[in-house]
């Protein structure tokens, strides 16, 4: 019988019963929270997992546990998404090595920063979360086995805000942390839908998926009780007969990751938006506790994203 996950689902069993021994991972942002758990589960059911961290010192600190275990194999790369010199330098090393991935996980990011711009002038959430894994993920592609997949994380944030074409950098809108925290992630989902539609006929295909609410190093520049007072609005405004908006454990934040990445069927979640382990549905209005936006998923909205970010950072893929 065919085994059913859910919200509640852990990273181990998603991944009950299958042997990843001989194949390769590339997983970003695995100093902390969600990255490091990512590449546990990986390494323990037999992956060779490549990290990608902005500190490696932080990174070395991070997993060294996961490092211990006998299963897999682990190494990190420096890679600061916020510096496309630094995107650059990190893809041409890993093309220039020539080791092919099975799998590569567009984890890392920032939220609700104060505005801020890169290295490269862009503000700092679409720079950081989209245009460095824009770019990192096209340089890498020719490193993509047919078979494999691509998955970014975005989030139930990018029911904020559609990305904004006209003016990504906020030069004439006024800035919202949250709004700009949106852009990125419907930019997260948008590239995903992109490049699967790019790629899928070498065998290749890419999702998006939405972790869950989790309390990790993500939410460092929110109020100390920013986040309870979000969760107790969210629970507040719900519609009458749905549950209870809870957070997830890291374990089961990772789950969906894995789900899309390894578990589920490539043909069901390419070119997806995933949350709770299962594709999620399209929905449109105030509800924000499930669902994902139309304008997320629009095909021409991707091509259109993708023609822009070619734009900003200077280069054709």
């Amino acid at each position: 019988m065919t085994k059913v996950f859910g919200a509640q689902s852990t990273t181990d069993e998603v991944l009950e019963g299958i042997d990843l021994t001989g194949k390769r991972v590339l997983v970003t942002g695995t100093s902390a929270g969600l990255g490091v758990e990512t590449a546990r589960a990986l390494k323990a059911h037999g992956a060779h997992v490549v990290g990608a961290v902005r500190d490696l010192a932080k990174g070395r600190r991070a997993t060294e546990a996961l490092r211990a275990f006998k299963q897999g194999g682990f190494e990190l790369i420096e890679l600061d998404l916020a510096s496309l010199k630094s995107v650059r330098a990190a893809a041409d090393a890993l093309v220039k090595k020539g080791e092919t991935f099975d799998l590569v996980i567009a984890n890392a990011g920032v939220m609700a920063c104060p505005k801020s711009f890169t290295a490269d002038g862009f503000e700092t959430q679409f720079g950081t979360n989209h245009l460095g894994h824009f770019v990192f993920v096209n340089r890498i592609a020719s490193l993509f086995k047919p078979g494999s997949r691509l998955v970014n994380l975005s989030s139930s944030g990018h029911r904020y805000s559609d990305v904004d074409l006209d003016d990504p950098n906020f030069e004439h809108t006024e800035y919202s942390e949250f709004v700009a925290y949106g852009r990125s992630k419907t930019a997260n989902i948008l590239f995903a839908v992109e490049f699967d539609r790019r790629h899928q006929a070498e065998g290749i295909r890419a999702a998006a998926v939405h972790p869950g609410g989790i309390r990790t190093e993500l939410d460092r520049h929110m109020a100390p009780d920013a986040l309870e007072k979000m969760l107790e609005n969210l629970n507040k405004n719900r519609r009458p007969g749905t549950p209870e908006f809870k957070l997830k454990t890291i374990p089961q934040g990772a789950a969906t990751t894995l789900w899309a990445g390894v578990r589920a069927p490539a043909e069901l979640v390419g070119g997806k938006f995933c949350e709770d382990c299962h594709i999620a549905e399209r929905k449109e209005g105030t509800d924000v506790l499930g669902g994902v936006r139309d304008y997320a998923l629009d095909p021409e909205r991707a091509k259109a994203l993708w023609a822009k970010s070619e734009a900003m950072v200077g280069e054709r893929f």
